[in-house]
């Protein structure tokens, strides 16, 4: 059972593809509400993976960032009941249930129909640990956010490095969503299994501490990427835009995608796009609705399109750069290709995985310097970075572009025979035999 949204349902439902593909014996329901099933029902699945569904948490889902906290509401209060019906009518019965972790009540029904819970946690490890160390946050003051204090460094968070207080995406303007999502915390603990969507290898320091802080088994299950033996690029011609990238110099060509829930003002849009037409930089743009717009402003240079398949545009030759508002999937998307950042966060947990992503593992740049201010990034600046960091002749472009290369090849061997995500993957299909036989 995913949180209804994309940048959750995706990595939950290549993650079941992957069990599915390990163990033929082996059903997956996979729970969503009836407009999701709409958007993802036709796609592409292994044979042991069906489809449940439930009503719709609001009339159309897809809106959910018109007020995100009254979508955040109706997910606790309006999927749990229907949910239940679902397990009872299930056959043959429901032996385990993997629930995405804000739908912390799932945990609750498991342990009141004795059926183990697996929480997944879709984001990075480093952002589970800092919402499960909030106490520490409150204890030293940090805790409603304070701007004020924001220049200030935090180093007390186990399996944490020396954080800026900025890069800690509790953002105090909007502390009812930041208590809501806090609420999950407490819930965890009460699981039976925990599930994190990242490698070791990339946030080794956290996994420890938390597989330390949990009595039940945790798995660090690697990159959960779409498999491109299941066809993902199902019926949105890809081959226009593929034979346009196929045309371009290698590496030139910088991709642009900043989600597929919140986004940035129509101003802030608007600038990257000048910003994009002025540097002379090939570029790649998936904007979903404002696809017209935006071809109006930046010219013909790049182009612009409503969908791609994200992994396919990454992994091609062509692509040298990805400008990128930071969601976890993305992250993950880009490391595996071994492509560098420019990072533009826009909320919660993209603000902290643009901070491993320039402080940490180096493989970036911040297009937004100042993480306090809502000023415009300007078409200037926007040109101006652009062109420096799609210069293959730079020598800062160079240095991060052989770490990206670097990571690339430890997410690789995670995800190869015999990786770490593997290994964790095939001990979590042992641990699942435990609670009924699988041959």
């Amino acid at each position: 059972m995913p949180y209804p949204g994309r940048g959750h349902i995706n990595p939950m439902m290549n993650f079941c593809k992957t069990l599915a593909s390990k163990n033929s014996n082996i059903l997956i329901t996979f729970v969503v509400t009836e407009e999701w099933l709409s958007f993802i029902g036709s796609d592409p699945k292994p044979d042991n993976i069906r489809f449940g569904t439930i009503p719709n948490v609001i009339p159309s889902e897809l809106v959910r960032a018109a007020d995100a906290y009254s979508f955040t509401i109706a997910t606790r209060t309006k999927l749990e009941a229907p949910f239940v019906r679902l397990l009872d009518q299930l056959e043959p019965p429901v032996t385990v249930i993997m629930a995405d972790t804000f739908l912390f009540w799932a945990v609750g029904v498991g342990n009141r129909m004795n059926i183990p819970v697996a929480s997944f946690w879709p984001m990075s490890q480093s952002m589970f640990t800092i919402m499960q160390h909030a106490d520490l946050l409150v204890k030293n003051g940090h805790l409603p956010a304070d701007s004020a204090k924001s220049e200030e460094h935090v180093n007390y968070i186990p399996g944490i490095s020396s954080i800026n207080l900025v890069n800690i995406p509790f953002d105090g303007r909007n502390q009812q969503t930041m208590q809501r999502i806090l609420e999950v915390v407490p819930w965890v603990k009460k699981a039976q299994y925990l599930l994190l969507t990242s490698i070791y290898e990339l946030e080794s320091k956290v996994f420890d501490v938390l597989k330390a802080k949990f009595s039940f088994p945790v798995y660090a299950m690697g990159q959960i990427v779409p498999n491109f033996d299941f066809g993902e690029n199902t019926n949105h011609n890809d081959n226009n835009y593929l034979h346009w990238l196929d045309c371009q110099p290698k590496s030139s060509v910088l991709y642009i995608s900043m989600g597929s829930f919140l986004s940035v003002s129509i101003a802030q849009m608007d600038e990257i796009a000048v910003g994009l037409r002025d540097s002379g930089v090939r570029f790649f743009w998936v904007a979903r609705d404002e696809t017209s717009r935006l071809k109006e402003l930046c010219g013909h240079i790049g182009l612009v399109v409503p969908w791609c398949n994200q992994l396919r545009i990454l992994s091609h030759s062509s692509v040298g750069g990805f400008l990128s508002h930071c969601g976890w999937s993305s992250t993950r998307e880009g490391m595996l290709c071994g492509i560098p950042f420019l990072t533009f966060p826009i909320i919660f947990d993209q603000i902290l995985n643009s901070k491993l992503i320039v402080e940490d593992w180096k493989i970036g740049w911040r297009v937004k310097q100042d993480m306090k201010m809502d000023n415009l990034v300007t078409r200037v600046e926007i040109s101006r970075l652009v062109q420096k960091f799609m210069n293959l002749e730079n020598d800062e472009v160079k240095e991060i572009r052989t770490r990206a290369s670097e990571f690339q090849r430890v997410c690789q061997r995670a995800i190869a025979k015999g990786g770490s995500s593997e290994t964790s993957i095939n001990a979590f299909i042992q641990d699942l035999s435990q609670c009924v036989v699988i041959e």
